[in-house]
């Protein structure tokens, strides 16, 4: 038998303690797709978990892009492998939801384990988004974005326009950026991220067009695509008219690569992407004061501005895994969505705020009256009630149709297709995905 004395022996004791503890904890395993400043501020919201509490340990793992993150929690489960929790984007609730066998509703998964939850205390425009039609909440939010528009002030006073005033209007846009360029205070008007989901699933939804049928597939399976309507042709007219112009610079496909370094070396005076590219933006404008505005609208058309819809992404439990650890996800879950933690992700991120908790928290902050603009997300999302056209979107295998908009819209511009040859084939190739997803899924 080994015998320890003296300090020798406290110190032996010590070490056998924390060890002890540290085995006892219940592994918590998280994939997510957050890079950068956010993948930081992440990895911090964990590490401050796991100290407030000893009972669980929550391991957080980059995946790589939210497509990358959900190719590979697929192909886990397949193996038994699957992590606890995986980061989906918005556009893969309906492949989640069709994955019954492989996923943990929230909402049971938080009754199971005794946990505190809420959904009421939810923002309606972030829960709608992922609850059944019975109403019941089945992944987490945790990080919900919407996109909103950015603009460099003194590239606006460079060119003679007021730096307090955003455009409100696509034709006030293209007459602020035609005037830019003319009085050379920047190269170009605007670019963007995501031509699909801003340029197109958002574009529907602030102007209370239909993206699909059957409620944009909220109703059933048998949706189809319907964004090749007079509205959208002519605002893909418009964007390839304006790029011809000058006026508009292409960032790339699906987030735009090239878009934020147009914005960023003011290149570009406008630039239209998530909310959540708020952090990004503030950290990389060094030599330029930014201004906030809501997304623009084509003027004189019906119910224009409706309200945009979310982005971002939700948490999905994975099954395969034993109670110990359902248990960690759920008190992980509920300190997650507290005020004080989504407060303070909300205004380091530009991430929405998740319930009205947290929302309150920030105005008696006074986070909003110190951060002008900081609240332009939330108005836009909130500025109408929600209809069947403006709730979002739930069809399968939407990240298949995503690259065909990518591709769809770079054969427009490069001028292979007319706008309506190119929306035209993007619904008839997007219904040819749908009804595999739908045989697939019966």
């Amino acid at each position: 038998m080994i015998k320890f004395t003296g300090a020798a022996s406290l110190a032996a004791l010590s070490f056998m303690l924390s060890t002890s503890v540290a085995f006892a904890q219940t592994e918590v395993t998280w994939w997510h797709a957050m890079g950068g400043e956010l993948g930081q501020k992440l990895e911090e919201i964990v590490a401050q978990y796991n100290d407030s509490q000893s009972e669980y340990h929550v391991t957080p793992i980059y995946k790589g892009t939210y497509g990358e993150t959900m190719t590979a929690a697929i192909a886990a489960f397949r193996a038994g492998e699957q992590p606890d929790i995986v980061q989906v984007y918005e556009v893969g609730t309906g492949t989640m939801m069709a994955a019954k066998g492989a996923v943990y509703p929230v909402y049971q998964l938080m009754a199971d384990m005794g946990a505190e939850f809420d959904p009421s205390g939810f923002l309606p425009a972030v829960v709608g988004y992922y609850t059944d039609t019975d109403g019941n909440m089945l992944s987490m939010p945790f990080n919900s974005s919407t996109p909103i528009l950015y603009y460099n002030k003194d590239v606006f006073e460079k060119a003679g326009l007021d730096r307090e005033t955003p455009p409100k209007t696509w034709e006030e846009l293209a007459q602020f950026s035609q005037q830019i360029v003319d009085s050379g205070a920047a190269n170009c008007g605007f670019t963007t991220g995501w031509i699909s989901w801003i340029q197109l699933e958002n574009l529907s939804a602030w102007h209370n067009q239909p993206i699909g049928t059957e409620e944009n597939g909220f109703g059933g399976l048998d949706a189809e695509l319907s964004v090749n309507g007079p509205l959208q042709v002519k605002h893909w007219e418009n964007l390839k008219t304006w790029q011809d112009a000058g006026l508009f610079q292409y960032g790339g496909p699906e987030g735009g690569a090239d878009a934020p370094a147009k914005f960023y070396t003011q290149d570009c005076a406008i630039y239209m992407n998530s909310s959540a590219s708020r952090a990004g933006v503030i950290a990389n404008a060094k030599d330029f004061e930014v201004g906030y505005g809501m997304l623009p609208y084509y003027e004189g058309t019906e119910g224009a501005p409706q309200n945009s819809i979310i982005g971002g992404a939700t948490l999905w439990v994975l099954q395969g895994h034993p109670e110990e650890e359902y248990k960690g996800v759920a008190d992980f879950f509920a300190y997650l969505s507290s005020p004080e933690v989504q407060a303070d992700w909300h205004q380091f991120s530009g991430y929405l705020p998740i319930t009205y908790a947290a929302y309150d928290l920030g105005k008696e902050q006074g986070y909003y009256e110190a951060n002008p603009g900081s609240d332009v997300a939330i108005k836009q999302i909130t500025l109408n009630e929600p209809t069947p056209n403006s709730k979002g979107l739930r069809f399968g295998n939407y990240n298949q149709i995503r690259q065909i908009i990518d591709e769809e819209f770079q054969a427009l511009l490069a001028g292979d297709k007319t706008a309506q040859e190119a929306l035209d084939e993007l619904v008839s190739r997007g219904n040819q995905q749908l009804r595999d997803f739908e045989a697939a899924n019966q």
